[in-house]
């Protein structure tokens, strides 16, 4: 079974915890360590960023990690080497998470294909269109075992929710607004309402949501409205301003969502 799929058969009621963090930043060769302390500490999933030099949907504090990234040298080539270095040590779910150009680039099957021979479980694609999806990367994807995660915003139609939960697997992103990404303090009304209106419509795939959870209270509400909660841009500071000291910054990172 895919380990996403096992994570959340496994799950019985716990509420799960994923971090994204970009690969390179702030170290090219940092990837594996930061994966390592991530499971040491508990994580239950991680998102592997693949920086790009236009990422639509990114806050500055990712956007700031990407760009670091890439005058750091780091590849896609490069990252999938570094995930290979670890794949025997690795249990808990690994998700790429980048955009439609950069995978391209390096061949779609080939993708795929290097996402098996690294332990990579699923992938993040936000400006990948559903009906491509459908058509090119949907079979690669099945052929190959991963999967392709899929973004809902408080924008998207009820009609299209149900059209994503139908034919994709693992989990659906729900990105808890419609900006980019970035830590808030809390979640207004409106936000509320959407994981509400979500929580109704009874989807069969579980749901994580993410951007924008940095405290306790967005994590425990974010976590009260669906199976778990994804923090990135948090931990990318954290990271940074720990030099690339994992352990450093997930201790910082646990005493913030504890307030």
């Amino acid at each position: 079974m895919n380990n996403i799929n096992q994570l959340f058969k496994d799950r019985k009621d716990r509420k799960l915890l994923s971090l994204y963090f970009c690969a390179g930043c702030p170290t090219l060769d940092g990837t594996g360590n930061v994966i390592m302390a991530m499971q040491k500490k508990g994580i239950d999933m991680v998102e592997v960023g693949i920086p790009f030099s236009d990422p639509l949907a990114d806050g500055p504090v990712v956007q700031s990690a990407g760009t670091v990234a890439l005058r750091n040298g780091i590849t896609l080539k490069k990252i999938f080497a570094q995930l290979k270095e670890i794949k025997d040590k690795v249990s808990i779910p690994l998700v790429l998470m980048g955009y439609l150009n950069v995978v391209m680039r390096y061949g779609f099957e080939n993708f795929f294909k290097s996402c098996v021979d690294s332990g990579v479980s699923g992938c993040i694609i936000p400006d990948l269109p559903f009906e491509d999806y459908m058509k090119v990367i949907k079979p690669l994807a099945d052929k190959y075992d991963i999967r392709v995660i899929m973004m809902i915003t408080p924008e998207t139609s009820d009609e299209r929710i149900r059209f994503i939960d139908a034919n994709t697997d693992g989990f659906i992103y729900m990105v808890s607004s419609a900006s980019v990404t970035g830590a808030q303090s809390s979640f207004n009304d409106a936000k509320i309402a959407y994981f509400n209106r979500i929580n109704a419509m009874n989807l069969h795939n579980p749901r994580m949501i993410g951007f924008g959870i940095s405290n306790k209270q967005t994590l425990e509400s974010a976590q009260d409205n669906a199976a778990g909660a994804i923090i990135g841009s948090k931990f990318v500071t954290l990271l940074n301003e720990s030099n690339g000291n994992a352990d450093e910054a997930l201790d910082k990172l646990f005493e913030a969502l504890s307030k």
